[in-house]
């Protein structure tokens, strides 16, 4: 492919991806929902709002491990976190912030939440695992005649099928992820104590090709089918498990099997108006610093500057509409990173315009200047953003709330900052060049000698 045909098709190509950000970022949009060809994907393409900006609830719980092993501590916290998240989840808040803070303290960030009383109830509930055997078919019949008129959906109706056994969590004395060593696939293996061990054996000798279901905080996380009467306490759950499935499940199965009680600490709530000043300020800080960055790009660098300010139109676009699609909630220290990002993208379009300044006053042509511009101001762009990446992932790895979303924003934008500035400005120069009466050095700050 010729040069010319390449940068044709550069151009176009980023014209298409300026229209389709340009769409996803527009605030009127219906979102894309695509239900053809086998391809079933639904995005509303809504900025999501974190807590700091929406309102909602912030609580701080307190775990209590006095009774738990050094051990098992973090287990049992990890399992706890893992089913709060799925209260959370089951009580409609979206995207919950759920975390373990130190060794035994939970962090709790509920955006929207309208009844908080209702939510610190469902959260402070200690984790129920049960294990519980299929009904007959009489049973089952009677069951579904007993709701044939509640229009409860076949897969919930199912979860009554199942009748208590007596044999729960307490009963649990461990459980760890082993691997098939026939098949080397990841399964559970379950311990129980010695009631356990003597009520799980019942259970299995009058169920033998038959479900027992196990269900933690009333849903079933496992039904695996009663292949032998099992008498040793010891039981092994297989179902095409990956291995962070496997060890998700032995998280849940310690947290029922060592409850953990929790007490809530702090409960702050943050008002929704308070949130929308913030969202205010933030977007007329951005757009009066957009607009002054702007003006001094193009009076400074003249047709530099107006390419540069495309690109960067361009980057907001981009980092906007990756926000939506992942999507990435946004809090007051997520837009600060933004900004700042947008800062970054700045600092390497100024770096490879002013190395071609300089390549200019060493008497280049404007093509060979583009060339040697960009080639000398990437080792620079490189290393200040590697460094820049590098710090954002130690603050994700180790930080948490504001930070870690501070990190991510920053991160992305960094990212695509150094596609817009050696990609897109470099094309959009390459084909100004190609016109004439705009290859006047004047336009490109320099004097012609």
């Amino acid at each position: 492919m010729s040069s010319k045909r390449k940068l044709i098709l550069n151009f176009v190509l980023i014209l298409i991806l300026f229209v389709m950000s340009a769409y996803a970022v527009y605030p009127q949009n219906k979102g894309i929902h695509i239900h053809k060809y086998g391809i079933n994907y639904d995005n509303d393409l809504q900025f999501r709002m974190g807590l700091d900006l929406q309102g909602g609830t912030h609580l701080v719980y307190q775990a209590d491990l006095s009774q738990i092993t050094e051990a098992d501590k973090e287990s049992a916290m990890n399992g706890v976190r893992d089913v709060i998240e799925r209260r959370v989840n089951a009580y409609g808040v979206a995207e919950p912030n759920v975390q373990v803070s130190h060794t035994d303290r939970l962090i709790v960030e509920l955006a929207g939440v309208k009844d908080v009383t209702e939510a610190i109830k469902m959260i402070g509930e200690t984790p129920m695992l049960e294990f519980k055997e299929e009904m007959t078919e009489e049973e089952k019949a009677t069951i579904k005649e007993q709701y044939k008129d509640s229009q409860i959906p076949e897969e919930y109706l199912s979860m009554l099928y199942y009748n208590p056994t007596g044999l729960d969590g307490t009963k649990l004395d461990r459980a760890d992820v082993s691997f098939d060593p026939q098949t080397y696939e990841p399964e559970v293996t379950l311990q129980f104590d010695d009631e356990g061990t003597k009520l799980f054996g019942e259970v299995t000798s009058r169920n033998i090709g038959r479900r027992v279901a196990i269900f933690l905080d009333g849903m079933p996380i496992s039904i695996p089918t009663v292949q032998t009467s099992i008498t040793d306490g010891k039981a092994v759950i297989s179902g095409n498990f990956t291995t962070e499935e496997a060890r998700t499940l032995v998280q849940r199965l310690n947290a029922g099997a060592l409850p953990v009680p929790i007490s809530l600490l702090t409960q702050q709530t943050v008002d929704a108006s308070l949130g929308q000043d913030s969202v205010n300020s933030s977007i007329v800080a951005g757009i009066v610093g957009f607009v002054l960055l702007s003006l001094f790009m193009i009076l400074y660098y003249r047709m530099e500057g107006i390419l540069a300010v495309l690109t960067l139109i361009l980057y907001v676009l981009l980092s906007l509409t990756i926000f939506k699609l992942i999507p990435i909630t946004l809090t007051l220290s997520g837009i600060a990173g933004f900004l700042l990002s947008i800062g970054m993208a700045v600092d390497a379009n100024v770096l490879i315009l002013e190395r071609i300044k300089e390549e200019l006053k060493r008497g280049r042509t404007i093509g060979t200047a583009i060339e040697e511009g960009f080639a000398r101001a990437w080792s620079s762009i490189f290393d200040s953003n590697a460094s820049t990446l590098l710090t954002c992932l130690i603050l994700i790895a180790v930080g948490t709330g504001s930070v870690k979303g501070f990190a991510v924003t920053l991160s992305i934008g960094v990212l695509l900052s150094m596609f817009s500035a050696i990609t897109v400005s470099k094309n959009f120069l390459k084909i100004a060049i190609k016109f004439k009466a705009l290859q006047k050095p004047w336009l490109f700050g320099v004097k012609k000698k």
